[in-house]
């Protein structure tokens, strides 16, 4: 039976036929994967309404932002190169960049308090707070954070970014400027070899800056621990798309004559929207590199809510308090969540929805780090007890006394027991000790190994 070009297209990026043709052939499936992952998030759509909602935020938001910056600049005498990256950052508009600019920064130079009454003043202030919260809101949804920033926390790092971000970026462009104007710098742009690829490089430095940006970003913005590597990555990738996408979008601009003709002077504000558009869906994009590359285990499955059979809940429960009370018996390395997910190569999506109703029945706690701890002695801490967690996950009080046949219930009953009479009163630290037993007779299933590694998408 011939297979469709979806099925296709899966066997070759998660098949191991690209796998075996050496060092090459594993490059190029990892980078298939990773492009497999992002674009499959792209055309689902939900990167893309929120790259939507970031427009309309962005057009409340932005004199606001640009006020606040430039009052920060203003400060530091270097006020007159925000005009300067504006006119860049709207470079591939052409002239109508230029009117935007000029525009915007005549409504910036209006702002201040004694033009501004109390409640505009507010309302300006809520504004700008509000945009940095939706960003943060979208790159939590990308990194599966279901909580954002304390109010004290959101005050605190807004405004620190607010007040550091504008002259970080002028203070390193005008390092870069000054760079260019030393003896040495001037030497070697003389040279026939070296010159050329220095003004190569120098005109690659706007995108370079981006794409630190960027990272700096996908690092902050996110309401939990983002590495620093996968954070570069992503702000590479998204900076190589986005100077990819100037050129495309100046060459679009350019040719748009008779779209400009037809919209007349809303053309402007089309133009404007769709390149907001398109930094912000670049920026969400980013983001979810940085995230797969964070989070492997994610990529296959994306978005999709993985699913476990009864039989593997009840074994990654046990592998998990196993994996818990070894690191707190001998005193390894502490786990949190994501070093769980590493360890057991399935998604911490997966593993937090077991953890928790672990930790509301006291088999499980956390310290002030979130890392994991037996919520009781490993001694005290009975196989059936974890079991009857996870059976009786979810279940509610209408279903507690239902009208069961019974021959049913009798045929239940003598599960459960079967159940219990297997493991009697076997405790977590028994456990332990026999999983310790088995990895000193050569069992290949060690404690300190993967738990498990099946497939959660079934």
């Amino acid at each position: 039976m011939s297979k469709n070009p979806v099925e296709m297209l899966n066997d070759l990026v998660w098949g191991d036929f690209l796998q075996k043709h050496g060092m090459p052939g594993r490059v190029l499936s990892t980078v298939l994967r990773y492009l497999y992952g992002v674009l499959r998030d792209l055309f689902s759509g939900q990167l893309s309404l929120r790259a939507m909602s970031l427009v309309y935020t962005t057009l409340l938001s932005i004199v606001p932002l640009l006020a606040f910056s430039f009052s920060v600049l203003k400060g530091f005498g270097m006020h007159e190169r925000l005009k300067a990256q504006m006119y860049l950052f709207l470079e591939p508009l052409g002239e109508k960049g230029i009117e935007i600019t000029d525009q915007v920064m005549q409504l910036v130079d209006n702002v201040n308090g004694r033009v501004l009454g109390g409640v505009s003043l507010a309302f300006f202030i809520w504004t700008a707070v509000s945009m940095v919260q939706k960003v943060e809101e979208s790159f939590n949804y990308v990194w599966y954070v279901s909580e954002s920033r304390s109010f004290a926390r959101r005050f605190t790092e807004y405004m620190f970014v607010l007040l550091v971000g504008p002259v970080a970026i002028v203070i390193a462009l005008g390092m870069f400027t000054a760079l260019q104007n030393q003896a040495v710098v001037q030497y070697l742009l003389q040279n026939q070899i070296v010159g050329p690829l220095f003004v190569a490089t120098s005109k690659l430095t706007p995108y370079l800056l981006v794409s630190l940006v960027f990272a700096f970003l996908y690092w902050f913005m996110p309401n939990t621990r983002v590495r620093v590597l996968p954070a570069l990555i992503g702000g590479l990738g998204g900076g190589f798309i986005w100077a990819s996408m100037v050129i495309v979008f100046t060459t679009f601009i350019v040719t748009a004559s008779r779209t400009q003709a037809v919209y007349a002077s809303f053309a402007i504000a089309i133009i404007t929207l769709i390149w907001l558009y398109l930094n912000w869906l670049i920026l969400l994009i980013g983001a979810q590199l940085a995230f797969y590359i964070q989070n492997p285990a994610y990529l296959r499955i994306g978005r999709r809510e993985p699913r476990l059979s009864n039989s593997m809940s009840e074994r990654l429960a046990l592998n998990i308090m196993l994996l818990v009370a070894k690191a707190h018996r001998y005193s390894e390395r502490r786990l949190n969540i994501q070093s769980l997910s590493d360890k057991l190569a399935i998604p911490s999506i997966t593993l937090e929805p077991l953890i928790s109703r672990l930790e509301s029945n006291s088999l499980l706690a956390r310290d002030e780090k979130e890392f994991l701890l037996p919520g009781m002695e490993m001694a005290r801490t009975r196989l059936a007890d974890i079991l009857d967690v996870v059976r009786t996950q979810g279940e509610t009080g209408s279903h507690r006394d239902p009208h069961w046949s019974r021959v049913i219930e009798g045929l239940g009953d003598r599960l459960d027991q079967a159940v219990l009479d297997m493991i009697g009163e076997k405790t977590l630290s028994d456990l332990l000790d026999e999983a310790e037993a088995n990895s000193g007779a050569g069992d290949g299933h060690a404690v300190d190994e993967q738990g498990t590694t099946a497939d959660t998408t079934t």
